[in-house]
């Protein structure tokens, strides 16, 4: 057993001595806190099941909750990784509207092939985040602020490649591989959000990599300490947030066939809703994969019962906040425990 093994584990069930409450009791509390996300999201499940059955338990609306949401289960896995490391990252929805735009520009206007307008916003949206990396990281700012900053420049950039106006027309092939493909009645798009979110978890978790990366975020003075070379990780993280966060655009691309100035920004505070949400789970007081993913789907569960029961459209909105609100709270609660 490794010693980060052996430090959770004790610090989930105590050391002998330490509290009057026997490690057994520790352990189950432990256990409950895992689990209290993938708990709720079964029970707000059932409520909505039960409310409105024929609608809510048909095959459509299963596959619009696992489908229509994967762009926020993108965008929420690209939040995830600056925020594993210690940073935030407030340009990932301007990214991947930049993506998306690109893609439409490229292939409607210039007569690109798919796939290659595909990878040359993939490539933009890596660029996008090593120019982060390089003004938070390598000149020391506060990331919230010049992402913030960022963000708003790209949004910029956005509205003047796309002449303020929405593309439409995107070749059908793209469409075929996002979303009008399905596997088990689900759009193929939701496995490519699995998939990610899989390599995130594997990494983060058994990795040597993944141990560096969880030292930085907890604290860089103790990375430093024990010569993990902080920087070049947090450069990664941030260079890989804006890979996801294009791919997460080409996928609004291929849900809509068109991209818009404003097409992927809106999904921001619901993928920052999903990670804090995440850190209260799976691996309570940590921003993780798995706990992330199950967020989306307790948000998507959400949103898409409220809309079968007739809510309106400001609803969604006072939802994700409402989320958002809790979820930050929880977290920073459980990161102090």
């Amino acid at each position: 057993m490794s010693t980060t093994d052996v430090a959770e584990r004790r610090g989930a069930e105590g050391a002998p001595g330490e509290s009057g409450t026997p490690p057994t009791t520790k352990t189950r509390g432990s256990w409950a806190e895992k689990a209290a996300l993938p708990l709720a999201w079964v029970v707000l499940f059932a409520v909505f099941a039960a409310l409105n059955p024929d609608r809510f338990l048909s095959m459509g609306n299963i596959s619009n909750i696992l489908g229509s949401q994967s762009i926020l289960f993108m965008l929420a896995l690209a939040a995830l990784l600056p925020s594993m490391v210690g940073d935030i990252d407030l340009s990932l929805g301007s990214i991947g509207g930049l993506s998306a735009i690109l893609v439409a520009v490229l292939n409607v206007q210039q007569g690109v092939p798919i796939g290659l307008a595909c990878l040359l916003a993939i490539g933009a949206g890596a660029l996008c985040g090593a120019a982060n990396a390089l003004f938070v990281v390598r000149f020391r700012t506060e990331p919230f602020i010049m992402t913030l900053g960022t963000g708003t420049f790209f949004g910029g950039l956005i509205f003047w490649i796309a002449n303020s106006t929405t593309i439409v027309g995107v070749s059908g092939t793209l469409s075929e591989w996002t979303y009008v493909r399905v596997i088990a009645g689900i759009p193929i798009q939701f496995y490519y959000c699995l998939l990610v979110m899989l390599l995130i978890w594997y990494v983060s978790t058994y990795t040597p990599l993944g141990v560096r990366a969880l030292f930085v975020g907890q604290s860089r003075d103790v990375a430093a300490l024990s010569g993990i070379k902080s920087d070049r990780i947090r450069w990664g993280a941030f260079v890989l947030a804006g890979v996801i966060a294009a791919l997460g655009g080409i996928l609004y691309v291929g849900t809509t066939g068109s991209a818009g100035p404003s097409s992927v920004g809106a999904f921001l505070l619901p993928a920052y809703a999903a990670i804090f949400l995440g850190a209260t789970s799976i691996q309570p007081g940590r921003f993780n994969a798995l706990g992330t993913g199950v967020a989306v789907l307790f948000l998507a569960t959400g949103v898409a019962g409220l809309q079968l029961l007739g809510a309106q459209d400001y609803a969604q909105q006072l939802f994700y906040g409402g989320a958002l609100v809790a979820a930050v709270t929880l977290s920073r609660y459980l990161r102090r425990t």
